[in-house]
């Protein structure tokens, strides 16, 4: 069995850029936009519905629907309509409250990636512009 390798002291900055409101609970692709789509319609939406706004099939939408529901973050209620079983999901509040404090983390994900971005352009127009007045670049 190979030996662990030894912690860097990049990995040591503790969470420089980690962003704890990225809960994988919501985080998941299919689950986000389970979470979204029931944002959007406060009255909830039937089973069928949801699954072709999120594009699942009827297993996948129901695992993720059940682990959004041990999280307490969505609820469902079963029913019929002429005679044909229905279930209707929506956003608990704290789903809503969740699902904001998400976005709100994505916000600052966004904010910090053009702060970023924007830096590394002042840093390549400051090394272009040094090595022009050195003579280092060509006209």
């Amino acid at each position: 069995m190979p030996a662990k390798k030894p912690r860097d002291s990049a990995s040591d900055l503790s969470g420089r850029f980690a962003y704890d409101g990225l809960d994988r609970t919501i985080h998941e692709k299919a689950r986000l936009g389970i979470m979204t789509s029931l944002a959007t319609h406060r009255e909830g939406l039937l089973f069928n519905d949801l699954k072709q706004l999120c594009s699942l099939t009827d297993g996948n939408l129901s695992r993720h629907l059940q682990v959004l529901q041990a999280a307490g973050l969505v609820e469902a209620w079963k029913g019929s309509s002429r005679r044909r079983p229905q279930t209707l999901c929506r956003l608990t509040r704290r789903g809503r409250e969740e699902l904001l404090e998400y976005i709100s983390v994505l916000e600052n994900v966004v904010a910090d990636a053009v702060a970023a971005r924007k830096a590394a352009n002042r840093e390549a127009q400051t090394r272009s512009s040094t090595a022009w007045n050195l003579g280092l670049a060509s006209p």
